[in-house]
C-alpha cells in the first residue's frame, strides 16, 4: 500500500467490536430461529465471515453478487443481479450483509430480487453506513461514516486491497 495514499478509518480492533455487537444483536433477534445470511458480493465477504463465526444462532449462509455500473468512485444507479440464490428463501428469515450501505440503491436491489421469492421477512446488516443512504432502513448498522471512498477488510478500490485489515479511507 503506498504510503500517504490512504487514511485509517477503523483498525482491526474496531472492526472486532463492531461485528461482536452487531452479532449479539442478531443472537438476541433470532433466537430459536435458523436466519439466512446473504452476503453481497465481493465487498461483504470478509464482514460477513467473522460475523457469522461470532453469531452463536445457527445460521444458513448463502451469497449473491450485485454488479453497479458507472464510476468506480462512486455508487451507481444502475444495479444488475448477476447469477441466482442457491439457497431456497420462500418462508426464511433473511439477513442481508452488505460491508458498507452508501445510497442504497444496491441494497434495494437485493432486497427487491429476494422478496420476489416470498421470504418471510428480509432485514439488513451492514458493517458500514453511509450517512446519505436515503432513509434505508438498516436494522443492524456497524458504523455510520460520512464522505469518502472506503477500502480494505474485503471492500475494494481499482479491484486491489479488499486484504487489508482494516479500513481506510481512500485519499
Amino acid at each position: 500500500m503506498p504510503s500517504g495514499q490512504f487514511k485509517p478509518l477503523l483498525s482491526p480492533s474496531d472492526i472486532r467490536d463492531t461485528v461482536d455487537s452487531l452479532a449479539k444483536k442478531i443472537d438476541e433477534d433470532y433466537a430459536g430461529k435458523t436466519p439466512l445470511l446473504v452476503g453481497v458480493l465481493k465487498g461483504a465477504f470478509v464482514f460477513l465471515a467473522d460475523l457469522a463465526r461470532e453469531i452463536k444462532t445457527d445460521v444458513e449462509i448463502d451469497f449473491i453478487q450485485a454488479v453497479s455500473y458507472g464510476k468506480r468512485e462512486s455508487p451507481s444507479t444502475e444495479v444488475l443481479i448477476t447469477g441466482e440464490i442457491g439457497t431456497a428463501v420462500k418462508g426464511r428469515d433473511i439477513i442481508i450483509v452488505e460491508g458498507i450501505i452508501d445510497r442504497g440503491t444496491t441494497a434495494r436491489a437485493v432486497f427487491d430480487y429476494l422478496s420476489s421469492k416470498g421470504p418471510a421477512s428480509i432485514r439488513f446488516c451492514a458493517l458500514l453506513v453511509r450517512d446519505s443512504h436515503s432513509g434505508l432502513n438498516i436494522d443492524y448498522a456497524g458504523r455510520l461514516i460520512g464522505p469518502g471512498f472506503v477500502v480494505g477488510y474485503g471492500m475494494d478500490y481499482k479491484g486491489l486491497h479488499r486484504n487489508l485489515p482494516g479500513i481506510h479511507i481512500v485519499e
